[in-house]
C-alpha cells in the first residue's frame, strides 16, 4: 500500500509533534482556557477526541458541557467516564427547531461556554443558536466541501464513483454546510473500500484536524 494510500492530506497541515513550527503552541498564546460547549447525538467518538487533545495537552481548552439530544445516545456513556458534565435536551419534545436552540443556548450559557463545538449533531441548527454565539460555532462535515453537503455524505461520496473524499471543519451558518472552512483532510477511496471501511478511515483523520481546527479558529495556534 502506496504512502497515499496510508494517509490523508491535511490542509492546513499538521506539524508532527516536537518540531519546529510557525504557529505558536497553545500554552504560548493563551491565558485563559477556552470553555467549549459540545453537542453530539451518536456515540461521541470525536468529543472524545477533543477531550483527549486537551488531556495531553494539544488543545488549551476546556469542555464545560456535553449537550446531547437522543436519549439513547452512548456519547453518555463517554461523559461519564471523563468526568464531563451531560445535559440531555431530547428533540422531540420541542415543537419547533427555535425553542430546541433556545433552550441550547439556554444551557450553554449557564455553563460559560465561550465556543459551540458541534461533534455529530445530526440536527439543523437555526439563527437562535448561530446568533447567539456569532463566529463561534463550529461543526464537522465527512467530506470535502462544498461537495456532497447535507445528509448521507459518505454514501454520496461511494455511490458518486469519486476517488478522493474527506472531511471538513467549518464555521456554521444558516445554509447548510456552507460556512468558512477551517480545515480539510482528503482522504483517498481505494477499490476495495466499502462504505464501512471508508468511513472508519475517515473517522480516523476527523479525530486528527477537529481538535487543531478548534485551535485555529479559537486563535490558538496549533503544535
Amino acid at each position: 500500500m502506496t504512502t497515499w494510500e496510508q494517509d490523508a492530506l491535511i490542509s492546513p497541515p499538521i506539524r508532527p509533534m516536537g518540531g519546529p513550527s510557525e504557529h505558536p503552541t497553545v500554552n504560548q498564546t493563551a491565558t485563559r482556557r477556552v470553555r467549549l460547549g459540545i453537542m453530539a447525538s451518536g456515540s461521541g467518538s470525536n468529543f472524545e477526541a477533543i477531550v483527549q487533545a486537551i488531556h495531553s495537552g494539544q488543545l488549551n481548552a476546556e469542555v464545560a458541557v456535553l449537550i446531547y439530544n437522543n436519549p439513547t445516545a452512548t456519547v453518555i456513556e463517554r461523559a461519564t467516564r471523563l468526568g464531563i458534565p451531560a445535559i440531555c435536551l431530547d428533540h422531540r419534545q420541542f415543537a419547533t427547531r427555535e425553542l430546541l436552540d433556545q433552550a441550547i443556548v439556554g444551557v450553554l450559557v449557564s455553563y460559560q461556554a465561550d465556543w459551540v463545538v458541534m461533534a455529530g449533531w445530526m440536527r439543523i441548527v437555526t439563527p437562535v443558536l448561530i446568533n447567539a454565539f456569532p463566529n463561534r460555532v463550529l461543526n464537522i462535515h465527512p467530506s470535502l466541501l462544498p461537495s456532497f453537503k447535507g445528509s448521507r455524505a459518505i454514501e454520496q461520496a461511494f455511490q458518486s464513483g469519486v476517488k478522493i473524499t474527506g472531511c471538513t471543519v467549518h464555521h456554521v451558518v444558516t445554509e447548510v454546510d456552507s460556512g468558512d472552512i477551517v480545515m480539510q483532510a482528503a482522504v483517498p477511496v481505494l477499490d476495495s473500500d466499502t462504505l464501512e471501511t471508508l468511513q472508519a478511515r475517515l473517522q480516523i483523520q476527523e479525530h486528527k484536524i477537529y481538535p487543531a481546527a478548534i485551535a485555529i479558529a479559537v486563535g490558538l495556534g496549533i503544535l
